[in-house]
């Protein structure tokens, strides 16, 4: 049965006065009279219990970490540690204000500031600030800290490029336009991998950086990483690290050793805090010694025994969030860092290859995985060009695979791949589920060879079936009719 909104669910005779009047100042000791509205807003009138049962029921519909595989590639669905949730509530940190003295916060600076620190360590940099609010904000930070630099050392005019490899998460070549770069692509070359002779011919005193993932997002290491680096550096570059697949090489290996200037992580993929839905979010940015004057400020700093705000950081490009960053997203990512430890952190990477591999293998005889010469990291892709010949697409099976009770996997990215899924198990996932999950697409397989017609229309046992995707793009409806 289709789920009334909220709103069509009002009825006159009810009442909202349940919820609480708000304990702050009228809006008119704060705004223009011309921005104040005359009358409050039409808010359903829905007893609690329905509004209760409204979103439940609309949270039962949707896929969820909690209850189920979400094999989205390059996007690290692991498990969030229900102790990380218990750490946040605690009152020290869930009932502080950002208006409060530095002296009546002293565990929560600690705590950043350690945060900070253990960050420095996992990637082999020197400093790093916990203000960007997302991966892509963490990225836009890096690249304005690039621009810093070029801008100090007086070419800031004349290095207006980016370089971006052609398998690169979009965020990146949309992050250096926000920037005012102009983003050129890399070609990989046959073996995924970035093409070296392609970067030599790009390469020259217009460039400012190179953004990298490594793994990259066919999910093989770029093996010549070091000598890229000397060739970036060499034309008076600098090296950017993409951190949305640190979780496949968290305590093996080091962007800071492999000659990367700036980092930017997702705490939500590889330190295991919520994705959020939107926010909050944090995406940290780490810099090696050349960089870290550019970070954001203020700085958490330690003075002896006590912690601080430092405010005087005059190269700094400034405060890019209001206040300090979303702190209970660090309290969860500190919490899982140190409940782990480095052998911790290293063994969960092992294990999210592992699994990875493991899937690729049970797949490979019905799904052709790409650059199959040699193995995966933490994830990797497949061409459903085969079931596309057959009369379906990755859209499809991506489809059918929800009536299976799976989220689909990453579909048609990177583009270097036809028909393209990429799918990243975790480490946080048991090799049943993973066995499961095969036998899932293995049946699809098998269905497309016999009905392909069946697959193009799914999903056929959830609540709404297959949408209109085109008309839904063109003609959003986005507000609530009259």
């Amino acid at each position: 049965m289709a789920e009334l909104s909220i709103y069509a669910k009002s009825e006159p005779t009810f009442s909202n006065d349940y919820v609480p009047p708000v304990a702050v100042s009228v809006a008119a000791d704060f705004l223009p009279a011309h921005l104040i509205a005359e009358q409050p807003p039409e808010l359903p009138r829905v007893s609690e219990r329905e509004v209760v049962k409204h979103y439940t029921r609309l949270s039962q519909r949707n896929f969820a970490i909690d209850t189920g595989f979400y094999p989205l590639g390059s996007c690290t669905m692991k498990y969030n540690p229900k102790v990380n949730d218990w750490a946040a509530s605690l009152p020290g940190f869930a009932n502080i204000h950002p208006y409060q003295p530095e002296a009546s916060v002293q565990g929560a600076l600690q705590l950043m500031w350690e945060l900070g620190q253990a960050l420095s360590e996992i990637t082999g940099l020197a400093e790093a600030s916990l203000q960007p609010a997302a991966g892509a904000h963490g990225e836009l930070t890096g690249i304005l800290m690039i621009w810093a630099y070029h801008q100090a050392q007086g070419q800031g005019q004349q290095r207006r490029v980016v370089l971006v490899p052609d398998s690169a998460h979009g965020t990146n070549p949309a992050t250096a336009t926000m920037a005012g770069y102009a983003a050129k692509e890399v070609r990989s070359n046959a073996q995924g991998l970035v093409d070296l002779d392609h970067l030599r011919e790009l390469l020259d005193d217009s460039v400012a950086a190179l953004m990298l993932t490594n793994p990259n997002t066919v999910g093989l290491f770029e093996e010549n990483i070091q000598e890229i680096a000397q060739l970036v550096h060499g034309a008076g570059g600098l090296l950017y690290y993409d951190g949305a697949n640190l979780n496949a090489i968290a305590g093996i290996a080091r962007p800071g050793d492999m000659g990367f200037d700036v980092v930017h992580l997702n705490l939500h993929k590889t330190f295991s805090t919520p994705h959020g839905g939107g926010g909050p979010g944090c995406g940290p940015v780490v810099a090696n010694a050349k960089l870290a004057e550019f970070l954001p400020k203020p700085r958490v700093i330690q003075q002896g025994d006590r912690y601080s705000l430092d405010y005087n950081c005059p190269k700094s490009i400034g405060r890019i969030k209001g206040f300090y960053g979303n702190f209970g997203v660090m309290v969860r990512a500190y919490t899982y860092i140190t409940t782990l430890g480095a052998n911790g952190l290293r063994q969960s990477s092992e294990d999210a290859i592992l699994n990875a591999n493991y899937l690729r293998h049970l797949l490979a005889d019905r799904y052709t995985p790409s650059h199959a010469d040699k193995p995966c990291m933490h994830e990797f892709v497949v061409s459903a060009q085969k079931q596309k010949q057959a009369g379906t697409s990755a859209a499809g099976i991506a489809k059918r695979l929800l009536d299976y009770g799976f989220h689909s996997p990453t579909m048609y990215w990177p583009a270097i791949v036809p028909e393209a899924l990429m799918i990243e198990p975790t480490e946080t996932e048991t090799p049943t589920t993973l066995r499961y999950f095969a036998d899932a697409l293995i049946k699809i397989d098998q269905e497309i060879a016999q009905e392909p017609d069946f697959v193009n229309h799914a999903p056929h046992n959830l609540i709404n079936g297959r949408v209109d995707e085109a008309k839904a793009a063109r003609h959003p409806q986005l507000t609530w009719p009259d």
